[in-house]
């Protein structure tokens, strides 16, 4: 699987693979990987990725067209605090 938005996202801000690798503290070898399907991407890279281009792990996979993050639930359960 390629990651094409992972790409066009760093183009857009005029970034290069060097950059987020740092980012990302992996090698620009591993996240060209990356973003050529060449390798699996770790769940943390992918959410630190969505975390900095500010978007979706969903829209990162190809899952959605939607870029915009989702909203954080606004009737979060809470488990009971221990004392």
């Amino acid at each position: 699987m390629t990651f094409p938005r992972i790409r066009a996202l760093r183009e857009d801000k005029d970034l290069r693979q060097k950059d987020l690798a740092a980012y990302l503290s992996c090698s620009q070898v591993a996240y060209s990987y990356y973003e050529l399907g060449s390798r699996d991407m770790p769940t943390e890279i992918l959410i630190k990725l969505a975390q900095f281009h500010h978007t979706s792990t969903d829209y990162l996979l190809g899952l959605t067209d939607t870029p915009t993050p989702y909203p954080p639930p606004e009737n979060k359960k809470r488990l009971p605090h221990k004392n």
